[in-house]
């Protein structure tokens, strides 16, 4: 990860309408530079699919059973429908629950109306898990909770979400930017500069368990580029260790590059290659929480460089998912610089390349 810069001069008004153009240019053009022919893909489903072992069963009782590709346990009420999903080596579960819907009108029409309630357990899932003490005491707090979940940590960061702080004063939740403006034309000339990790969005110092403290900048308060609104949803708020960079520490890397080629979670679109051609066709197995990579900027030469989370499907039945991006200066669901689709042949579902449950 680079390093920060610590300060950046003034600018005209007339400046700043400058950079606005370059990076609407920019990004127009790296765009006319996708690869044209690829084919479409469709969803088919989230959370069926896979060869299953075990039965259900009609005598209203809880019945388990296993799928494959990626291996993991379902449980299903006696009516037969799914009440979660545990993906073996991953600690992100999917419960089902009362339906809610999420939608960001004043940058798409798209809703996803889900009974999905996507959380965090305190041990990686195993076949055989069901029968431990440590998830017999999890699952009886959290099978019928209203409590917030990482969904609903996600939408306390888009746009006009209200502010919310702790019993400090330090504001933990509440409208996000993505970055601060790049006044300097610096970095390619992006509009917005990326590094806002999840402290400074809080601007406090925030010690890493390997001993690194994380110092925020004044400039970037209330900031989170994708990778840091990431670590905030899922780090911050739902406690999923935090490395302090791609490379100290362990638990979820800093970067979208370092969350995608990390051991840490389940692939479960293993990443291929870079190019157009290494498209991952097989988003039927994707189900809500998992994180979705991207390669967008021909600048980032072999880095991954964008990361956002499966939310859901549309009112559409289209495949939708929430990063925090530039365009819209924070987290979105929105169309603005493109979609938030993963299936259909939209820029960003033709730029996924890999995705991983934690």
């Amino acid at each position: 990860m680079a390093g920060k810069k610590k300060s950046r001069p003034v600018v005209t008004g007339l400046v700043l309408l400058a950079l606005v153009g370059t990076s609407g240019y920019l990004t127009v053009e790296l765009r006319k530079q996708d690869e044209q022919g690829v084919t479409e893909v469709r969803n088919v489903g989230v959370l069926e699919g896979g060869r299953s072992t075990g039965a259900t069963s009609d005598t209203g009782k809880e019945t388990w059973s296993r799928l494959e590709n990626p291996a993991r346990s379902v449980l299903r009420g006696g009516d037969g429908q799914i009440k979660a999903v545990f993906t073996d080596g991953a600690r992100t579960a999917t419960l089902t629950g009362p339906a809610r819907t999420f939608q960001e009108p004043t940058s798409t029409a798209s809703k996803v109306s889900t009974t999905d309630w996507v959380r965090l357990m305190p041990e990686p899932w195993a076949k055989g898990a069901e029968q431990k003490k440590w998830f017999k005491d999890w699952y009886a707090e959290f099978k019928d909770s209203k409590k917030d979940d990482i969904f609903a940590f996600a939408f306390q960061y888009v746009a006009g979400a209200p502010v919310k702080k702790d019993a400090e004063g330090t504001a933990y939740a509440g409208d996000a930017n993505f970055g601060p403006l790049n006044t300097t034309g610096a970095e390619g000339g992006d509009l917005r500069l990326e590094q806002s990790d999840f402290y400074d969005y809080l601007g406090v110092p925030y010690p890493f368990r390997d001993g690194v403290v994380g110092q925020p900048e004044s400039v970037r308060a209330r900031s989170i580029d994708c990778s840091g609104f990431m670590r905030m949803v899922l780090g911050y708020r739902a406690r999923f260790p935090l490395m302090s960079s791609d490379t100290s520490g362990d638990g979820l890397p800093r970067t979208a590059n370092g969350m995608a080629r990390s051991k840490v979670g389940v692939d479960i679109l293993p990443l291929a290659g870079l190019s157009a051609g290494d498209r991952p066709s097989a988003i039927d197995q994707l189900q809500p929480g998992d994180l979705v990579f991207f390669k967008l900027d021909t600048r980032t030469a072999q880095r991954l460089d964008h990361v956002g989370m499966v939310l859901g499907h549309d009112t559409e039945g289209h495949l939708i998912f929430v990063s925090s991006r530039e365009e819209v200066n924070g987290p979105t669901i929105g169309d603005v610089g493109g979609v938030s689709r993963l299936d259909g042949n939209g820029y960003y579902a033709k730029t996924l390349r890999s995705a991983k449950r934690l």
